[in-house]
């Protein structure tokens, strides 16, 4: 008789000391990977708001383009040139051709981190 596989009598599976080990190595990348994550979705909250204060420029400059001489109140007045913020993200919009100053900040941001630009583009921070 063929035998598949060879045991040695009396031996079932894995020790208790090699399966500490495997969760201590688990726990070791987990440590490692959840700080990095964290980090990486604050970018991310970040990156979004400031491209909400790019898309609202754009939509502005089309604005006042069409109308020199309006004054814009809210984001509602840019929508119709195409500016739609991003879920969770706060954007104002507010002034003239001259003097419109735009703000957006994602909700989730912590530390909250706003970003500005001033009717020549500027994008602070």
């Amino acid at each position: 008789m063929i035998r598949a596989f060879y045991k040695k009598r009396g031996q079932r599976g894995f020790t208790l000391i090699e399966l500490m080990i495997v969760i201590a190595i688990i726990g070791i990348l987990a440590a490692i990977a959840i700080p990095q994550f964290t980090a990486y979705r604050q970018r991310g909250y970040n990156s979004s708001a400031k491209a909400d204060v790019k898309n609202a420029y754009t939509a502005a400059q089309a604005y006042f383009s069409d109308y020199p001489a309006a004054t814009i109140g809210s984001t509602a007045d840019i929508a119709n040139m195409g500016f739609r913020p991003t879920t969770n993200v706060i954007t104002t919009a507010a002034g003239d051709i001259n003097t419109f100053a735009i703000t957006a900040s994602h909700a989730s941001s912590s530390p909250a981190v706003t970003y500005s630009s001033d009717s020549a583009g500027v994008i602070t921070p």
